[in-house]
């Protein structure tokens, strides 16, 4: 690929389209607050956590964690809890979605909390439709927590 390519010439190049999907980088790197909120979705049994790194491709924010839960009432939990939680470290949130809560958006600035009931998940898939995006790798701890199976 040459340096100075348009994007639309990058996109259109097989070798490199699928390429990000399989980096991952480490947790090490990660904001405090970022793993705060992922352990507060934890604490309400959030399943199939991904953390996505954007830096390179947004510049909107940095990182968007994506969790799951099976239904309406556990996704509000789940909201509840990580705003609940970064709210005590002084992080405030804009939220959207929560009445609906098909998919609940915690907006912290760097990083977006995605709260999804599964089937919206699926639907949607920001995992497929982020997929230059490095995935970082979780901490054992919550890499246990992923009950979706892949097809």
């Amino acid at each position: 690929m040459k340096p100075n390519s348009t994007v639309k010439e990058q996109s259109l190049t097989p070798h490199t389209a699928g390429r990000a999907q399989t980096e991952t980088s480490s947790s090490g790197e990660l904001d405090s607050r970022i793993l705060a909120a992922l352990q507060a979705s934890s604490d309400k049994k959030a399943v199939d956590p991904v953390i996505l790194d954007l830096r390179e491709i947004a510049s909107f924010t940095d990182y968007f964690l994506i969790v799951s839960g099976t239904n309406e009432r556990q996704v509000q939990a789940i909201s509840d809890e990580v705003y609940e939680s970064l709210k005590k470290s002084g992080s405030a949130a804009r939220v959207e979605g929560y009445k609906t809560a098909e998919w609940i958006l915690l907006d912290y600035g760097d990083f977006v909390v995605h709260v999804f009931e599964q089937k919206a998940r699926q639907f949607y898939d920001l995992e497929r439709l982020w997929r230059e995006a490095k995935r970082i790798e979780l901490p054992a701890e919550f890499a246990q927590s992923s009950l979706r199976t892949e097809s």
